[in-house]
């Protein structure tokens, strides 16, 4: 896997990762690895305020999560509430425990307070409709009709917050979007419900409901192309619907598939070389870089270093070979929230509602010496996009000096383009 960090400095290092110390794989023991994720939170806890920043107020826009608007804050508020609520719930179980409440009241106390904390979420935030679509005017092209695009939210992930998602999203990429929402039970329960789904690979109903539309957007002959965004515990979701489908489908279908994480909770993401490996000839690379060999089509990872979802999620695996698949976007900044913190900073809107073809993250300069690097360590995730390669290079040193938008796919579909292939 190919990493493009973002230093202080005005450039970005393209780096061949070595390993480090290897956490526990994902199919050990599922104890074993609750225990390890509590420590891991517990390492990185001191980044959490930084989830919710900066705040940018007064720089917000309608579509951000923290907007100053009554029904943004009625939605803080009731999450602020379910915190209180839940973590008091929690503490009563033990005390009740200890000083032995008959274990009849102990059921009756946990079956009305999980009632009545599901009816406030569903009613205030979630709504009934598991699917939300994009409703802002987009001038489609005649190609997309044969893509579909699905959104997976992350946590305390609102109707109103993923409507804000999709839209922002179709407003950024020109094309429909469909939401699956990812429904919120409180912060403190979609925590607890994030580690069931990664330690223990448990299938929630969202994961369920998710796996047959992707799947068959794939297995529909008009359509060739079917791009996953996910955000947050959404990464933990879509890793898993992949993993179902390396099951189900053959690989000519699955690269048809290409996956764009943001702040990625899983602790896995899988795509398996192909049954017939492209041999590479030569070291011309980034003039002519070699097809994909994996699986699925494309996978890129987009993380802020100082978000705490991203430090214990897709920054913590991505050392480890064959763990974590895909390219890798690191911008410095903190901040959790998918408009707000990622797509306001990496695919920035102008008044018009188009992405500007410039900003600070995208900008950033990617030094690159294929010449230097062997053979067997230049793999394709390592390579700019086809076509751009041979902007600036440097034919005496071989050292080519591109942006870094030059070696993301998904910046190529902004504003309703399409990539070249």
């Amino acid at each position: 896997i190919a990493c493009l960090e973002t230093t202080m400095s005005p450039q970005v290092r393209v780096t061949h990762r070595p390993p480090n110390a290897t956490p526990l794989p994902y199919t050990a023991s599922p104890l074993k690895l609750l225990g390890s994720d509590i420590l891991l939170a517990l390492r990185y806890a001191w980044s959490l305020p930084l989830a919710f920043l900066p705040l940018r107020i007064g720089e917000t826009g309608p579509l951000d999560e923290l907007y100053p608007s009554l029904r943004s804050g009625v939605l803080v508020l009731t999450q602020l509430l379910s915190i209180v609520y839940q973590a008091s719930f929690l503490l009563c179980l033990p005390i009740a425990i200890i000083f032995m409440v008959p274990a009849i009241w102990i059921l009756v106390y946990v079956t009305v307070a999980l009632l009545l904390s599901h009816v406030v979420c569903m009613v205030v935030l979630n709504g009934f409709q598991r699917l939300v679509v994009s409703q802002v005017p987009v001038p489609e092209q005649p190609d997309h009709i044969r893509e579909k695009w699905f959104y997976i939210n992350g946590i305390a992930g609102s109707r109103f917050w993923v409507q804000q998602n999709v839209d922002q999203l179709s407003y950024t990429f020109g094309r429909k979007i469909t939401g699956i929402h990812n429904r919120t039970a409180g912060i403190i329960f979609d925590l607890l419900e994030c580690l069931i789904q990664r330690c223990f690979s448990y299938a929630t109903a969202d994961i369920r409901e998710a796996y047959p539309l992707v799947r068959d957007a794939l297995l529909d002959p008009n359509c060739k192309k079917v791009v996953l965004i996910l955000h947050s515990q959404g990464g933990i979701e879509g890793g898993l619907v992949i993993d179902w489908l390396l099951d189900a489908l053959p690989q000519n279908l699955l690269h048809n598939l290409e996956v764009y994480t943001f702040a990625s909770a899983a602790n896995h993401f899988n795509n398996p070389h192909t049954m017939q490996e492209t041999k590479q000839n030569g070291h011309d690379y980034p003039n002519n870089p070699p097809p994909s060999n994996r699986s699925v089509g494309y996978i890129e990872h987009y993380a802020n270093i100082a978000d705490i979802v991203s430090r214990i999620g897709v920054l913590h695996y991505v050392n480890i070979p064959n763990r974590y698949l895909g390219r890798l976007f690191v911008r410095v900044g903190s901040g959790h929230l998918l408009n707000q913190h990622y797509l306001d900073a990496m695919f920035t809107l102008g008044p018009d509602r188009k992405v500007l073809e410039s900003n600070q993250f995208m900008d950033m300069e990617v030094e690159t010496n294929f010449e230097k690097l062997p053979k067997h360590e230049c793999e394709e995730t390592l390579l700019p996009i086809s076509g751009i390669g041979d902007r600036s290079r440097n034919d005496q040193n071989h050292v080519q000096i591109l942006r870094l938008k030059d070696f993301s796919r998904l910046w190529e579909y902004r504003n309703g383009q399409s990539p070249s292939d």
